[in-house]
């Protein structure tokens, strides 16, 4: 007989009643998920996610005492092993903009359904990127560096395959394994690719593929 699959520990962050009572009904009712707290305000976040065992944060960092996306990031990366969705009412293109540069790149909307909740969720534990359906259009509008033309950018092939790999959100490990060659082997492509077209971060290389065309837009957000 398997044993019981131990639920996923989430911290609910939010101040909104109704909204955090229909998430934690939703999360407990489905059995994979259990909500080990809900915090309403800044230093109840940090005392939870110093002394509980939490998997994934749900929040609203609008409704927090949090002093902008500098803040969130500080917070992000002092708890790097709890994975991060954020929950929101709505964002502008230069919020969207801002929580891409520091490596947020999981959003779901208040007003998602069951079905995209679940897949946010399910995206997130996975490290995979995942935006509700409206944020689509603001993220391809986001500002960006201009692309060369393809005569001033040259990769080679396997500098083109790996970034495809990245694009599928394939760990460094995961691609020497998958390509049959060294971890420092990918290192060095990495470090060449990212000094070639100019980006700093993987956020930034997958936008600058996309509009060059080298990975499709369809696939990588499915």
């Amino acid at each position: 007989m398997n044993p019981t699959k131990v639920p996923v520990q989430v911290l609910i962050a939010d101040n909104q009643f109704l909204i955090t009572e229909s998430l934690k009904y939703i999360l407990l009712s489905d059995g994979r998920y259990n909500v080990t707290n809900v915090v309403n305000e800044k230093s109840e976040l940090l005392n939870a996610l110093k002394s509980d065992h939490i998997s994934i944060l749900i929040i609203d960092h609008s409704l927090f005492d949090i002093t902008g996306i500098s803040e969130l990031k500080e917070i992000k990366t002092r708890f790097s092993d709890v994975k991060l969705l954020i929950l929101s009412n709505g964002l502008s293109k230069t919020e969207l903009h801002e929580l891409n540069l520091i490596g947020i790149t999981n959003i779901v909307l208040k007003t998602a359904g069951k079905e995209e909740l679940f897949e946010a969720l399910n995206s997130t534990l996975k490290g995979k990127k995942f935006y509700s359906n409206e944020l689509l259009d603001l993220l391809f509008d986001l500002p960006e560096k201009k692309v060369p033309s393809d005569s001033s950018v040259q990769l080679t092939n396997s500098e083109l395959e790996i970034v495809k790999l990245i694009s599928e959100g394939l760990t460094t490990k995961e691609i020497a394994s998958r390509k049959f060659i060294s971890f420092h082997t990918v290192i060095s492509h990495r470090k060449n690719i990212f000094r070639k077209l100019g980006v700093t971060s993987v956020s930034e290389l997958i936008m600058y593929s996309i509009k060059a065309g080298w990975i499709n837009t369809i696939e990588y957000y499915i």
